[in-house]
Protein backbone atom coordinates (compact mmCIF):
# COMPACT_ATOMS: atom_id res chain seq x y z
CA UNK A 1 0.00 0.00 0.00
CA UNK A 2 1.46 3.38 -0.82
CA UNK A 3 1.96 6.06 1.68
CA UNK A 4 -0.82 8.96 1.76
CA UNK A 5 0.99 12.20 1.31
CA UNK A 6 -0.10 16.07 1.57
CA UNK A 7 2.51 18.47 -0.01
CA UNK A 8 2.42 22.37 1.37
CA UNK A 9 4.06 25.34 -0.06
CA UNK A 10 4.50 22.87 -2.93
CA UNK A 11 6.22 24.96 -5.43
CA UNK A 12 6.35 23.41 -8.94
CA UNK A 13 7.29 19.90 -7.46
CA UNK A 14 10.35 19.37 -6.54
CA UNK A 15 9.69 17.27 -3.09
CA UNK A 16 6.34 15.56 -5.01
CA UNK A 17 8.42 14.68 -7.93
CA UNK A 18 11.50 12.93 -5.53
CA UNK A 19 8.82 11.14 -3.68
CA UNK A 20 6.79 9.64 -7.13
CA UNK A 21 9.83 8.46 -8.63
CA UNK A 22 9.94 6.00 -6.12
CA UNK A 23 6.48 4.07 -6.78
CA UNK A 24 6.45 4.18 -2.76
CA UNK A 25 3.62 7.53 -2.27
CA UNK A 26 0.21 8.78 -3.26
CA UNK A 27 0.12 12.50 -3.42
CA UNK A 28 -3.48 13.17 -2.09
CA UNK A 29 -3.26 17.03 -2.14
CA UNK A 30 -0.77 19.84 -3.12
CA UNK A 31 -0.90 23.58 -2.12
CA UNK A 32 0.82 26.37 -3.47
CA UNK A 33 -0.09 30.20 -3.42
CA UNK A 34 1.91 30.82 -6.59
CA UNK A 35 -0.24 30.24 -10.17
CA UNK A 36 2.81 29.73 -12.73
CA UNK A 37 4.01 26.77 -10.34
CA UNK A 38 1.06 25.47 -9.51
CA UNK A 39 0.17 25.31 -13.04
CA UNK A 40 3.21 23.74 -13.78
CA UNK A 41 2.77 21.17 -11.03
CA UNK A 42 -0.52 19.98 -12.36
CA UNK A 43 1.10 19.87 -15.76
CA UNK A 44 3.59 17.45 -14.49
CA UNK A 45 1.46 15.38 -12.30
CA UNK A 46 -0.99 14.91 -14.98
CA UNK A 47 1.80 14.18 -18.15
CA UNK A 48 4.12 12.12 -16.38
CA UNK A 49 2.12 10.21 -13.73
CA UNK A 50 -1.11 10.48 -14.69
CA UNK A 51 -3.02 12.20 -12.24
CA UNK A 52 -6.91 13.05 -12.75
CA UNK A 53 -6.72 16.45 -12.50
CA UNK A 54 -10.58 16.39 -12.35
CA UNK A 55 -10.28 15.94 -8.43
CA UNK A 56 -8.90 19.07 -8.05
CA UNK A 57 -6.81 17.81 -4.86
CA UNK A 58 -4.02 20.49 -6.70
CA UNK A 59 -4.81 23.65 -5.01
CA UNK A 60 -3.95 27.15 -5.93
CA UNK A 61 -4.28 29.24 -2.14
CA UNK A 62 -2.52 31.18 0.51
CA UNK A 63 -1.96 28.10 3.15
CA UNK A 64 -2.06 31.30 5.49
CA UNK A 65 -5.61 31.18 5.32
CA UNK A 66 -6.02 28.05 7.27
CA UNK A 67 -9.39 27.43 7.89
CA UNK A 68 -10.46 28.30 4.07
CA UNK A 69 -7.75 25.87 3.09
CA UNK A 70 -9.21 23.02 5.46
CA UNK A 71 -13.06 23.89 5.62
CA UNK A 72 -13.06 24.93 1.60
CA UNK A 73 -13.20 28.66 -0.23
CA UNK A 74 -14.86 30.84 -2.25
CA UNK A 75 -11.74 33.41 -3.87
CA UNK A 76 -11.88 35.83 -6.70
CA UNK A 77 -7.99 35.37 -7.17
CA UNK A 78 -8.00 31.70 -5.81
CA UNK A 79 -11.36 30.55 -6.94
CA UNK A 80 -13.33 27.69 -5.48
CA UNK A 81 -12.52 24.83 -3.45
CA UNK A 82 -14.42 22.17 -1.39
CA UNK A 83 -10.93 22.43 0.75
CA UNK A 84 -8.07 20.09 2.66
CA UNK A 85 -10.59 18.15 4.71
CA UNK A 86 -13.16 17.25 1.89
CA UNK A 87 -10.57 16.67 -0.56
CA UNK A 88 -8.54 14.12 1.79
CA UNK A 89 -11.93 12.44 2.61
CA UNK A 90 -11.55 9.54 4.46
CA UNK A 91 -8.02 8.74 3.19
CA UNK A 92 -5.46 8.13 6.06
CA UNK A 93 -2.89 11.00 5.82
CA UNK A 94 0.65 9.49 6.55
CA UNK A 95 2.71 12.00 5.70
CA UNK A 96 3.02 15.86 5.33
CA UNK A 97 6.07 17.46 3.61
CA UNK A 98 6.86 20.90 2.40
CA UNK A 99 8.95 23.82 2.93
CA UNK A 100 7.60 27.46 3.88
CA UNK A 101 9.15 30.16 1.72
CA UNK A 102 12.39 30.86 2.92
CA UNK A 103 14.11 34.24 2.10
CA UNK A 104 13.34 35.42 5.83
CA UNK A 105 15.57 32.73 6.85
CA UNK A 106 18.16 33.36 4.17
CA UNK A 107 21.54 35.04 5.21
CA UNK A 108 21.45 36.74 1.60
CA UNK A 109 18.27 38.21 2.61
CA UNK A 110 18.82 39.52 5.84
CA UNK A 111 21.81 41.14 4.28
CA UNK A 112 20.04 42.91 1.53
CA UNK A 113 17.03 43.95 3.79
CA UNK A 114 17.67 47.05 6.18
CA UNK A 115 15.75 45.23 9.15
CA UNK A 116 17.63 41.72 8.63
CA UNK A 117 14.05 40.56 8.04
CA UNK A 118 12.82 40.89 11.18
CA UNK A 119 9.69 42.60 10.02
CA UNK A 120 9.40 39.81 7.31
CA UNK A 121 5.90 37.97 7.50
CA UNK A 122 7.45 34.66 6.07
CA UNK A 123 9.24 34.30 9.44
CA UNK A 124 5.98 32.82 10.36
CA UNK A 125 4.31 30.58 7.66
CA UNK A 126 6.04 27.67 9.38
CA UNK A 127 2.88 27.93 12.05
CA UNK A 128 0.32 27.30 9.39
CA UNK A 129 2.30 24.15 8.72
CA UNK A 130 2.12 23.52 11.83
CA UNK A 131 -1.80 23.84 11.96
CA UNK A 132 -2.14 21.32 9.38
CA UNK A 133 -0.09 18.86 10.89
CA UNK A 134 -1.72 19.22 14.39
CA UNK A 135 -5.14 19.00 12.20
CA UNK A 136 -4.44 15.86 9.76
CA UNK A 137 -2.05 13.81 12.52
CA UNK A 138 0.21 11.86 9.87
CA UNK A 139 2.89 9.50 11.54
CA UNK A 140 5.61 12.00 10.20
CA UNK A 141 6.27 14.83 8.37
CA UNK A 142 9.56 16.35 6.14
CA UNK A 143 9.99 19.84 6.64
CA UNK A 144 12.35 21.57 4.48
CA UNK A 145 13.98 24.99 4.75
CA UNK A 146 17.66 26.78 4.48
CA UNK A 147 21.05 26.45 6.26
CA UNK A 148 19.53 30.67 7.23
CA UNK A 149 16.88 29.35 9.32
CA UNK A 150 19.55 28.18 12.26
CA UNK A 151 20.34 31.28 12.84
CA UNK A 152 17.15 33.28 12.29
CA UNK A 153 15.80 35.27 15.08
CA UNK A 154 12.95 37.94 14.32
CA UNK A 155 12.18 39.44 17.45
CA UNK A 156 15.02 38.55 19.10
CA UNK A 157 13.84 35.20 19.32
CA UNK A 158 15.39 31.86 17.94
CA UNK A 159 12.85 30.60 14.94
CA UNK A 160 14.20 26.82 15.83
CA UNK A 161 13.46 27.17 19.28
CA UNK A 162 9.74 28.62 18.15
CA UNK A 163 9.48 25.53 15.63
CA UNK A 164 10.47 22.94 18.29
CA UNK A 165 8.14 24.13 20.47
CA UNK A 166 5.11 24.16 17.71
CA UNK A 167 5.82 20.89 16.98
CA UNK A 168 6.19 19.69 20.47
CA UNK A 169 2.84 21.34 21.47
CA UNK A 170 0.78 19.42 19.33
CA UNK A 171 3.16 16.39 20.70
CA UNK A 172 5.57 16.17 18.11
CA UNK A 173 8.94 15.11 18.53
CA UNK A 174 12.04 16.16 16.16
CA UNK A 175 15.92 16.19 16.65
CA UNK A 176 17.49 18.43 19.66
CA UNK A 177 20.46 19.45 17.29
CA UNK A 178 19.33 20.52 14.18
CA UNK A 179 22.40 21.66 13.19
CA UNK A 180 24.47 18.81 13.88
CA UNK A 181 22.15 15.98 12.83
CA UNK A 182 19.62 18.20 9.94
CA UNK A 183 22.25 19.97 7.93
CA UNK A 184 22.60 18.41 4.55
CA UNK A 185 24.93 19.42 1.69
CA UNK A 186 23.16 18.03 -1.45
CA UNK A 187 26.37 17.88 -3.68
CA UNK A 188 27.50 15.08 -1.76
CA UNK A 189 23.80 13.30 -2.32
CA UNK A 190 24.69 13.60 -6.18
CA UNK A 191 23.39 17.06 -6.90
CA UNK A 192 25.41 18.89 -8.75
CA UNK A 193 25.58 22.18 -6.65
CA UNK A 194 26.81 23.49 -3.10
CA UNK A 195 23.22 23.74 -1.85
CA UNK A 196 22.90 23.19 1.80
CA UNK A 197 19.47 22.49 3.24
CA UNK A 198 17.79 21.88 7.06
CA UNK A 199 15.89 18.21 6.48
CA UNK A 200 13.13 18.14 9.71
CA UNK A 201 12.24 14.80 10.40
CA UNK A 202 9.43 14.73 12.78
CA UNK A 203 7.16 12.32 14.70
CA UNK A 204 4.45 11.21 16.45
CA UNK A 205 5.48 11.16 20.21
CA UNK A 206 5.64 7.95 21.74
CA UNK A 207 8.47 5.39 22.92
CA UNK A 208 9.66 4.99 19.84
CA UNK A 209 9.34 8.19 18.27
CA UNK A 210 13.45 9.09 19.18
CA UNK A 211 14.39 5.95 17.62
CA UNK A 212 12.96 6.66 14.45
CA UNK A 213 14.19 10.12 14.23
CA UNK A 214 17.90 8.37 14.90
CA UNK A 215 16.93 6.09 12.12
CA UNK A 216 16.38 8.96 9.67
CA UNK A 217 19.33 10.63 10.01
CA UNK A 218 21.73 7.51 9.87
CA UNK A 219 20.39 6.11 6.99
CA UNK A 220 20.78 9.77 5.19
CA UNK A 221 24.15 9.91 6.23
CA UNK A 222 24.64 6.19 5.17
CA UNK A 223 23.91 7.47 1.77
CA UNK A 224 26.16 10.21 1.47
CA UNK A 225 28.97 9.75 -0.82
CA UNK A 226 32.55 10.46 -0.09
CA UNK A 227 32.86 13.50 -3.04
CA UNK A 228 30.46 15.91 -4.34
CA UNK A 229 29.32 16.12 -7.25
CA UNK A 230 30.53 18.33 -9.89
CA UNK A 231 28.38 20.39 -12.50
CA UNK A 232 29.70 19.31 -15.48
CA UNK A 233 27.01 16.75 -16.10
CA UNK A 234 24.50 19.97 -16.02
CA UNK A 235 25.71 20.88 -19.48
CA UNK A 236 26.33 17.81 -21.33
CA UNK A 237 25.11 16.63 -24.35
CA UNK A 238 22.78 20.03 -24.92
CA UNK A 239 22.68 22.35 -27.90
CA UNK A 240 25.93 25.27 -27.89
CA UNK A 241 24.10 28.97 -27.87
CA UNK A 242 26.62 31.46 -28.97
CA UNK A 243 26.74 35.04 -29.07
CA UNK A 244 25.48 36.84 -31.99
CA UNK A 245 28.18 38.68 -33.78
CA UNK A 246 24.99 41.55 -34.26
CA UNK A 247 22.71 42.00 -32.07
CA UNK A 248 19.37 41.16 -33.79
CA UNK A 249 16.38 42.96 -32.45
CA UNK A 250 16.18 44.11 -29.10
CA UNK A 251 15.47 41.08 -27.18
CA UNK A 252 18.25 38.71 -28.75
CA UNK A 253 21.73 38.90 -28.38
CA UNK A 254 22.47 34.62 -28.59
CA UNK A 255 21.65 31.72 -31.04
CA UNK A 256 20.47 28.40 -30.58
CA UNK A 257 23.03 26.13 -33.15
CA UNK A 258 21.51 22.34 -32.94
CA UNK A 259 23.73 20.25 -35.14
CA UNK A 260 21.51 17.61 -35.12
CA UNK A 261 20.73 17.94 -31.18
CA UNK A 262 16.83 18.19 -30.59
CA UNK A 263 16.11 21.65 -28.52
CA UNK A 264 15.00 20.37 -25.03
CA UNK A 265 12.33 22.43 -23.37
CA UNK A 266 13.01 25.53 -21.70
CA UNK A 267 16.77 26.25 -23.12
CA UNK A 268 16.49 29.75 -24.55
CA UNK A 269 18.99 32.28 -23.66
CA UNK A 270 17.83 35.58 -22.14
CA UNK A 271 19.39 38.69 -23.36
CA UNK A 272 22.96 40.06 -22.43
CA UNK A 273 24.13 43.37 -23.83
CA UNK A 274 27.61 43.52 -25.51
CA UNK A 275 29.22 44.61 -22.36
CA UNK A 276 27.78 41.59 -20.45
CA UNK A 277 28.91 39.14 -23.34
CA UNK A 278 32.39 40.62 -22.86
CA UNK A 279 32.99 40.03 -19.24
CA UNK A 280 31.42 36.52 -19.85
CA UNK A 281 33.77 35.56 -21.85
CA UNK A 282 36.99 37.12 -20.03
CA UNK A 283 36.14 35.17 -16.87
CA UNK A 284 35.60 31.89 -18.56
CA UNK A 285 38.28 32.47 -20.15
CA UNK A 286 40.29 32.60 -17.38
CA UNK A 287 39.07 30.20 -15.47
CA UNK A 288 39.70 27.91 -18.49
CA UNK A 289 42.89 28.72 -19.60
CA UNK A 290 44.12 28.58 -15.68
CA UNK A 291 45.58 32.05 -15.32
CA UNK A 292 42.84 32.62 -12.76
CA UNK A 293 43.69 36.10 -12.89
CA UNK A 294 39.71 37.00 -11.20
CA UNK A 295 39.78 34.50 -8.42
CA UNK A 296 39.57 37.06 -5.37
CA UNK A 297 36.54 39.49 -5.01
CA UNK A 298 38.69 42.57 -4.86
CA UNK A 299 39.80 41.50 -8.96
CA UNK A 300 36.25 41.06 -9.74
CA UNK A 301 34.84 44.26 -8.18
CA UNK A 302 37.74 45.95 -10.35
CA UNK A 303 36.58 43.91 -13.26
CA UNK A 304 33.24 45.77 -12.95
CA UNK A 305 34.35 49.17 -12.60
CA UNK A 306 36.46 48.75 -15.06
CA UNK A 307 33.70 47.73 -17.47
CA UNK A 308 31.26 49.47 -16.40
CA UNK A 309 32.81 52.58 -14.54
CA UNK A 310 30.47 52.16 -11.62
CA UNK A 311 31.81 51.17 -7.90
CA UNK A 312 30.48 48.05 -5.98
CA UNK A 313 30.68 46.85 -2.51
CA UNK A 314 29.96 43.04 -3.82
CA UNK A 315 31.29 41.34 -6.54
CA UNK A 316 28.24 39.97 -9.21
CA UNK A 317 29.69 37.82 -11.10
CA UNK A 318 30.94 34.19 -10.86
CA UNK A 319 31.20 31.30 -13.42
CA UNK A 320 30.58 27.97 -12.76
CA UNK A 321 33.13 25.52 -12.88
CA UNK A 322 32.51 22.23 -14.69
CA UNK A 323 35.21 20.39 -12.26
CA UNK A 324 33.30 21.79 -9.42
CA UNK A 325 29.57 21.71 -7.76
CA UNK A 326 27.72 24.57 -9.40
CA UNK A 327 26.97 27.58 -6.50
CA UNK A 328 23.42 27.51 -5.25
CA UNK A 329 20.41 27.86 -7.53
CA UNK A 330 18.49 30.79 -5.92
CA UNK A 331 14.93 32.00 -6.69
CA UNK A 332 16.40 35.41 -7.31
CA UNK A 333 18.06 33.99 -10.82
CA UNK A 334 14.91 35.21 -11.98
CA UNK A 335 16.08 38.80 -11.71
CA UNK A 336 19.59 38.16 -13.71
CA UNK A 337 22.48 35.55 -14.10
CA UNK A 338 25.36 37.40 -13.22
CA UNK A 339 26.12 34.70 -10.40
CA UNK A 340 25.70 31.91 -12.91
CA UNK A 341 27.72 32.41 -16.00
CA UNK A 342 28.37 29.57 -18.53
CA UNK A 343 31.54 27.72 -18.12
CA UNK A 344 31.98 27.72 -21.42
CA UNK A 345 33.85 31.15 -22.85
CA UNK A 346 32.53 30.92 -26.30
CA UNK A 347 28.82 30.70 -25.35
CA UNK A 348 29.41 33.68 -23.14
CA UNK A 349 26.41 33.70 -21.07
CA UNK A 350 24.37 33.20 -18.25
CA UNK A 351 22.45 29.85 -17.95
CA UNK A 352 19.60 29.36 -19.49
CA UNK A 353 16.35 27.60 -17.45
CA UNK A 354 16.97 24.25 -18.72
CA UNK A 355 20.10 24.16 -17.04
CA UNK A 356 19.19 25.85 -13.84
CA UNK A 357 16.77 23.02 -14.08
CA UNK A 358 19.74 20.07 -14.94
CA UNK A 359 21.77 21.79 -11.87
CA UNK A 360 18.67 21.20 -9.54
CA UNK A 361 18.18 17.39 -11.27
CA UNK A 362 14.96 17.62 -12.82
CA UNK A 363 14.57 15.66 -15.51
CA UNK A 364 14.59 17.04 -19.10
CA UNK A 365 10.87 15.73 -19.48
CA UNK A 366 10.12 18.25 -16.58
CA UNK A 367 8.28 21.29 -18.95
CA UNK A 368 8.33 24.76 -16.98
CA UNK A 369 5.16 27.36 -17.51
CA UNK A 370 4.91 30.89 -16.91
CA UNK A 371 7.36 33.65 -17.77
CA UNK A 372 11.13 32.61 -18.09
CA UNK A 373 11.50 34.86 -14.52
CA UNK A 374 8.33 32.32 -13.10
CA UNK A 375 10.81 29.54 -13.87
CA UNK A 376 13.82 30.84 -12.79
CA UNK A 377 12.14 31.63 -9.72
CA UNK A 378 10.13 28.31 -9.23
CA UNK A 379 13.23 26.32 -9.94
CA UNK A 380 15.23 27.87 -7.45
CA UNK A 381 12.66 27.49 -4.90
CA UNK A 382 12.30 23.95 -5.41
CA UNK A 383 14.09 20.79 -3.49
CA UNK A 384 16.34 18.64 -6.23
CA UNK A 385 14.08 16.44 -7.14
CA UNK A 386 16.96 13.20 -6.81
CA UNK A 387 17.97 14.70 -3.26
CA UNK A 388 13.97 14.52 -2.58
CA UNK A 389 14.01 10.76 -4.11
CA UNK A 390 16.76 10.16 -1.33
CA UNK A 391 14.44 11.91 1.50
CA UNK A 392 11.43 9.36 0.55
CA UNK A 393 12.83 6.14 0.01
CA UNK A 394 14.55 7.25 3.42
CA UNK A 395 11.27 7.28 5.13
CA UNK A 396 10.20 4.54 3.46
CA UNK A 397 12.74 2.40 4.93
CA UNK A 398 11.08 3.97 8.11
CA UNK A 399 7.76 3.14 7.74
CA UNK A 400 7.60 -0.28 6.64
CA UNK A 401 10.25 -1.17 9.41
CA UNK A 402 7.72 0.68 11.86
CA UNK A 403 4.67 -1.21 10.11
CA UNK A 404 6.59 -4.72 10.62
CA UNK A 405 7.20 -4.07 14.21
CA UNK A 406 3.43 -3.03 14.74
CA UNK A 407 2.48 -6.42 13.13
CA UNK A 408 4.88 -8.56 15.25
CA UNK A 409 2.72 -6.76 18.25
CA UNK A 410 -0.68 -7.40 16.86
CA UNK A 411 0.49 -11.30 16.63
CA UNK A 412 1.93 -11.34 20.31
Amino acid sequence: MKINVIDLFAGCGGLTDGFLQTGKYNTIAAVDWELPTVNTLKNRLSSKWNYDLTKNNILHFDIQRTDELLHGYMDSKFGISEGLISLVNKSKVDLIVGGPPCQAYSIAGRVRDKNGMQDDYRNYLFESYVKMVEYFKPLTFVFENVEGILSAKPGGISIIDRVKDAFSEIDYEITDNLRANALFDTSYYGIPQKRKRVIIYGVKKSKTSAQQIRNFYSLMQSKKQPIPTNAKEAFENLPKIYPLNEQNGIKKSHAVRLNGVPLPENHEPRFHSKRDVKIFEILANDIQCGANKYASTKSLIQLYKEQTGKDSKFHKYHVIREDKPSNTIPAHLYKDGLRHIHPDPKQARSITVREAARIQTFDDDFEFLGSRGDQYKMIGNAVPPKFSKLIAETVAEIHLKQNNNQEELCQK
